[in-house]
């Protein structure tokens, strides 16, 4: 394989872990900086710029208490020396809290839920991503969503995780946040 393709492939699969590592933060600074200013994200429920896209993500976040998003099987293909098509695999899995209200049913699929019960939700699908280089950056410049599996369950209270675990966190103290501080690495 050529070496400037190997560092490419690297920077491509790097951006696309920075806006997954984003979302399950909400860091919407490193999401941001995984699109180009001009992008499109077709994102199911949302199409249209970067800006209304993070918009979008800050609300519908809100509500959502834990989320984790695992990538794999990630193909690149190069169209030019600054242009690739890329397509990941995904499984999100993200609790929804009560809070969200009429948005837990759409993963139930008419299972009854009580008013004050969380949603555990898992979502497959693919990133197809039209991956561009401006500036020595790569960037997504047209991301289409494609869904394969939507579904919830009610969670069992506080997640059924133990308050004695290091648990996921999403207001900047995460334990990865807080170990790359005391590391004095640079904010994302």
């Amino acid at each position: 394989m050529d070496t400037m393709r190997f560092q490419d492939r690297q920077e491509i699969q790097d951006c696309l872990f920075r806006y997954v590592r984003g979302v399950d933060r909400k860091n919407w600074d490193l999401v941001r900086s995984a699109y180009h200013t001009d992008a499109h994200d077709d994102h199911g429920g949302y199409k249209g710029g970067i800006d209304g896209f993070i918009q979008s993500l800050v609300k519908r976040h809100a509500t959502i208490e834990q989320s984790m998003h695992v990538v794999g099987n990630i193909v690149i293909e190069f169209d030019g020396p600054d242009s690739a098509l890329l397509e990941a695999y995904f499984i999100t899995h993200q609790r929804l809290s009560p809070e969200a209200g009429d948005a837990r049913l759409a993963y139930l699929r008419g299972a009854p839920i009580g008013g004050d019960q969380a949603v555990e939700t898992e979502v497959i699908g693919r990133y197809v991503d039209r991956m561009t280089r401006k500036d020595g950056a790569w960037r997504i410049a047209h991301r289409t969503v494609v869904f394969e599996v939507l579904r919830g369950q009610p969670a069992p209270a506080g997640g059924g995780l133990s308050d004695k675990w290091a648990l996921s966190r999403r207001d900047g103290n995460d334990p990865i946040e807080v170990k790359r501080r005391e590391l004095g690495f640079p904010p994302q």
